[in-house]
């Protein structure tokens, strides 16, 4: 049985599914669906030890702690790749060809995103079995999924013959783009595939076609692995000659030119959960086709999906809406414009909204901080620490704090002093002080910030040392 090196590619920003997605923790680290992130659920799809190695994630720096957290909740064994700065797939799919073949020149590698869904997972562990032979026969293969309707948002594939006598492994016609709703109309009933962007070939192949048509770039991914380097257990490639790599799908830098392209036709209940109204058609829904994640309540209502984690959101009278609450931010969408989130968060961006980008929990290796209240020379925040967690030890120029521990044990050190401060104890900490906060105990330790002093920005932060690496 050929086994496959799974590489899941997991570094997007997910705009269009604001403002639960954002910058700072986007959509692939959410549970959009069900109880587990759309990450977690890919490196479940891989557990089967007879087919599947154990997978390279490749993402960015910023996103490694929340990558290497959600791993170790799945219980399954990762590797983690960092791209030191974003750069589309392209770059990635060559660094990801460079790995493998240095293991072996004959590896049969899988890209697989990090933010899809596939809801019939023994079908999809059947396909990749098949596209595995393929692929170690020379073919490059990519999933095409079966349309249920002319979708305007994605590029299609119009399949031609068998690659091989008996295969359902078929040679690739024709790529074309993300058509208008009469064109996509067309290539449904023609029998076109959806582009699923995943895919499965031999690391040398790859490789041989990188160099052909882009040999710039296969240089570029080279240099970066050689020169890459281990960093907290993870391989972070190297950021001058990652640099350098041009911003390129691989549609365009190899699929759309290579004669080695094949499509198998897949049927395995998939979605790129690309927008809310993917994410409402993925969703259980009652007899008049509304979703309620959350707390929410809906009266004369249909198709209407809600998602509103702490705040009662309530609908009523209007149909075919999307509504999504969060701690600072409220979307009201009409589903049929659900694309055009990716538009409002620009325009957000372009305001310079804190909240096109930022939550109001703040996540980091330690934990989370949540801001609760601000104002003038004041802040007032919610920081939690996992057990063993610990914030580095710093100063700040501009602001005094003080901790209140209202759960858990923290050990604080404080300029040349080291004490337990217990639940509904406090310390203060002046402007200047070097100090630390850690967590030795067995649970949370949860405590209230307050801030004081003429700047309150996170940028006022001196790190003197720190445990993971962010000097």
């Amino acid at each position: 049985m050929q086994r496959i090196l799974p590489i899941i590619m997991c570094g997007g920003a997910g705009t269009r599914v604001w403002p639960e997605s954002r910058e700072t923790l986007p959509k692939q680290f959410i549970p959009l669906i069900g109880t587990q992130s759309t990450f977690q659920a890919a490196l479940d799809m891989l557990r089967d030890r007879t087919l599947f190695d154990p997978a390279i994630v490749i993402t960015s720096t910023d996103y490694r702690f929340y990558a290497a957290e959600q791993i170790a909740e799945v219980g399954v064994e990762a590797e983690l790749v960092l791209e030191p700065v974003r750069r589309d797939s392209a770059p990635a799919i060559a660094v990801a060809a460079e790995i493998a073949a240095a293991r072996n020149p004959g590896t049969v590698v899988a890209i697989f995103a990090a933010d899809h869904v596939v809801e019939n997972r023994a079908e999809f562990v059947r396909l990749c079995r098949e596209a595995a032979e393929a692929a170690a026969a020379g073919s490059i293969v990519t999933f095409g999924i079966k349309p249920t309707h002319p979708a305007t948002g994605f590029g299609y594939i119009r399949p031609g013959e068998p690659v091989a006598p008996g295969s359902t492994v078929l040679a690739v016609e024709a790529f074309v783009e993300k058509p208008d709703a009469e064109t996509a109309a067309g290539y449904v009933v023609e029998g076109y595939l959806w582009n699923s962007g995943n895919f499965v070939f031999r690391a040398d192949v790859m490789l041989d076609e990188m160099r052909r048509f882009v040999p710039e770039l296969a240089q570029v991914a080279s240099e970066a692995v050689q020169a890459g380097t281990t960093d907290l257990g993870m391989f972070k490639l190297n950021e001058p000659a990652f640099s350098r790599a041009n911003k390129i799908s691989i549609d365009y830098a190899v699929m759309e030119r290579t004669s080695l392209c094949a499509v198998l036709p897949a049927d395995m209940g998939w979605s790129d959960i690309g927008n809310w109204h993917a994410v409402w058609e993925m969703s259980d829904r009652d007899l008049q086709g509304n979703s309620v994640r959350g707390s929410g309540i809906l009266i004369n209502s249909n198709n209407v999906h809600i998602r509103s984690p702490d705040v009662l959101t309530a609908v009523v009278g209007v149909d075919n809406v999307i509504v999504v609450t969060t701690h600072d931010a409220v979307l009201v969408l009409n589903s049929q414009q659900a694309p055009r989130v990716k538009e409002l968060v620009e325009q957000l961006k372009a305001l310079k909204r804190p909240e096109a980008d930022e939550h109001r929990r703040s996540y980091r290796p330690w934990g989370y901080y949540q801001g609760i209240d601000r104002g003038d020379r004041y802040q007032v925040k919610r920081i939690v620490v996992k057990p063993a967690g610990q914030l580095s030890l710093q100063r700040h120029h501009h602001r005094a704090e003080h901790w209140v521990v209202v759960r858990g044990t923290a050990e604080v050190t404080l300029n040349e002093t080291v004490r337990l401060v217990h639940e509904n104890e406090s310390i203060y900490l002046p402007i200047g002080s070097v100090h630390r906060l850690a967590n030795p105990g067995k649970i949370n330790l949860e405590l209230i910030e307050v801030q004081t002093g003429s700047y309150l920005g996170e940028d006022d932060i001196v790190r003197l040392e720190d445990a993971y690496n962010r000097l």
